[in-house]
């Protein structure tokens, strides 16, 4: 990559590029992952999404938002907080993703159903509350969809004393095509610059709740989707699709 790359245009391009592949060479690990996602709407459970970090920008890409699955509900190390009854320092600590048991605690906090879908969200797919909050759902019987990079998590040793990774428990895996280290763009002497993996897990994610609506409606069920709040009756008819997920779905101020 020629240092004229790292650019406004050099990013535009290269990412576009990137995007312009995931679309075609994604489809069999997007139809898997709607697949799961239509199943678990037809079963009546929730899907349960859950990343740390700038993960977290999928999370709230699929759980909660204007024509997304009402069924969602978003998983968070804040939890330990808000209904764990936890000390809000604790939250101070840059490195809980990589405490043991914690992705314990937010399984338990959280009480899934066995129907529910748990999707899990990482990059690296290999620190300790990720892997462990997979092994935690894998271990109850829940299915996993994992959003990772498949090029940086086979480079980089794992961080969970099981020996396993994230992409190594999920029932299906979808590649973000991200870089080791997921910025894109190398720098003259070494390092990278502009980070992939939002942008990929963004497509991705929709991709695959598009997919999985059009199963649905294929088999004669109807999506539950939230309407903008935004826009006249939005509110009030979100909170009639909710009622059916009373106390198994949350949704707080973000």
């Amino acid at each position: 990559m020629s240092v004229e790359s790292v650019s406004a245009e050099g990013f535009a391009r290269e990412s576009l590029a990137v995007l312009a592949s995931l679309t075609e060479s994604a489809r069999e690990e997007v139809a898997g992952a709607a697949g799961l996602i239509a199943d678990c709407v037809r079963s009546d459970g929730v899907i349960q999404a859950f990343g740390t970090g700038h993960s977290q920008a999928m999370v709230l890409e699929l759980a909660g938002r204007a024509g997304g699955l009402v069924p969602t509900n978003r998983l968070s190390i804040a939890d330990l907080v808000l209904y764990g009854g936890d000390d809000p320092s604790v939250l101070d600590d840059p490195l809980l993703e990589r405490s043991e048991g914690v992705a314990e605690r937010l399984y338990r906090l959280a009480g899934p159903s066995p129907q529910d879908l748990f999707v899990i969200i990482s990059n690296s797919g290999v620190n300790n509350v990720i892997v462990e909050m997979a092994l935690a759902a894998k271990e109850r019987g829940h299915r996993v969809l994992a959003i990772t990079s498949l090029t940086h998590t086979r480079a980089v040793p794992a961080g969970h004393q099981s020996g396993k990774k994230l992409a190594d428990l999920a029932d299906v895996v979808l590649d973000n095509r991200a870089p080791r280290g997921d910025a894109l763009l190398e720098l003259p002497g070494g390092g990278a610059v502009c980070a992939l993996s939002t942008l990929t897990g963004v497509m991705l994610v929709q991709m695959a709740v598009a997919e999985a609506a059009r199963l649905l409606l294929d088999s004669g069920d109807r999506p539950p989707v939230y309407v903008s709040a935004n826009v006249p009756g939005g509110f009030e008819g979100n909170l009639e699709l909710e009622k059916r997920y009373a106390g198994r779905i949350r949704r707080t101020a973000s």
